[in-house]
Order: structure tokens, then sequence, then C-alpha cells
């Protein structure tokens, strides 16, 4: 019997499968990825430039979650991936236990989720290896970047930070957790029902 090839998400992958719909089995395990250093540090054009996650060494250990994926191969759930990712193969991470394959890896991430796979008896894993196009970030620049984003930016940066996972504790989110500009953003776009 093939072993299950799962899917890692942290960011808009867990509210928005987009086309990787039909190529997932059953729904997400919440916290219960490998955990990864991720952080809001990619402009991202997709969001109108809002500011989107990824893994990014700067930022805190998260947890990610987990969702099964009906592909029995470790190559065809990157396609998959990538596919929905609208990006090239390359910029999607993976682990091939049956194989011992594993993407490239200078960050020790595919090291983790190799481990994380053994422990759990699983096939293999891809998830979603876009960097951090943020010019020095710090959380300082981030916040007076968010400052500055005005209209259809600001509202997809809101949503996105806003509805990312609880446990994505990020230098970040914890800074804008504390700030009162951030706050009534907030409270304006729950009022609104946004």
């Amino acid at each position: 019997m093939a072993k299950d090839i799962f899917i890692l998400g942290y960011g808009s992958l867990i509210w928005d499968l987009d086309d990787l719909a039909p190529a997932v089995r059953g729904g997400w395990h919440m916290a219960q990825g490998p955990t990864m250093p991720l952080e809001f540090s990619r402009i991202s054009p997709k969001r109108h430039q809002a500011l989107a996650l990824v893994i990014d060494p700067r930022g805190m250990l998260c947890p990610t979650h987990a969702i099964a994926s009906t592909r029995h191969r470790v190559d065809e759930a990157v396609d998959a991936l990538a596919r929905r990712e609208r990006t090239s193969p390359e910029r999607i991470g993976y682990v091939d236990l049956a194989s011992a394959k594993r993407s490239a890896d200078t960050r020790g991430i595919a090291e983790r989720v190799a481990a994380w796979c053994a422990d759990r008896n699983a096939g293999g894993a891809v998830w979603t290896e876009l960097e951090s196009n943020f010019d020095d970030f710090s959380v300082e620049r981030a916040m007076d970047y968010l400052k500055n984003l005005t209209g259809q930016s600001l509202t997809a940066a809101e949503e996105y930070i806003n509805r990312a996972p609880a446990t994505t504790d990020t230098p970040l989110r914890r800074a804008l957790a504390r700030d009162p500009w951030w706050q009534a953003l907030s409270a304006n776009a729950r009022c609104r029902g946004e």
C-alpha cells in the first residue's frame, strides 16, 4: 500500500486551495505539520502588493499544516502545487522518502520535513518555497510599508495577515497586534464583514 504524500501549508493555501482542491483528500490537519521559520516578508503581486508568508530565517518557528494529496508520486504532488501557486516546480520544496530524494536546501527545511515524514510513516511531502523579496526586511520597515498601502492593497494585506492561522506567530504579527493603527484597521474590516 502506498504511503501518503502530504502538502504542507502555512499561508493562503489553508483557506484557498483554488485549483489544488481536486488533488487533496480530507481536511487540513491544523498545526500538525513540521515547524518552519515563517514571516510576512514577501511582497505579493498576486495579492495587490500585500505582504505574504514565506519560509524566512528572520521569522519565528511556527507549526505548519498538512493535508493529504491524492497524488501517488511526489513529482505529481509537486506539479499540482506549482500549478496552484502559479510558479515553476523548481519553487516547490519536496521530500520523497521512497527514493531518498529531496529538493536542494541550504536552510535545513528538507531535513526537518524528512524527519516529520518519517515520524508519521508518510511517503513524502511538498511545500511552497517562494522567497522573501522585501529588501532589508525588518519589522519596522514592514510596518511602514503596510501603513503606506492604500485601497485594494491595504485591504488584501489586512485580510491575508488576519486570515493566517493563529499559530502563525511571527515577529511582524506580534508587532501588529500591539499597534493601534492595525487594531483599528482590523476592527473596521470586521464591522464591514470582510
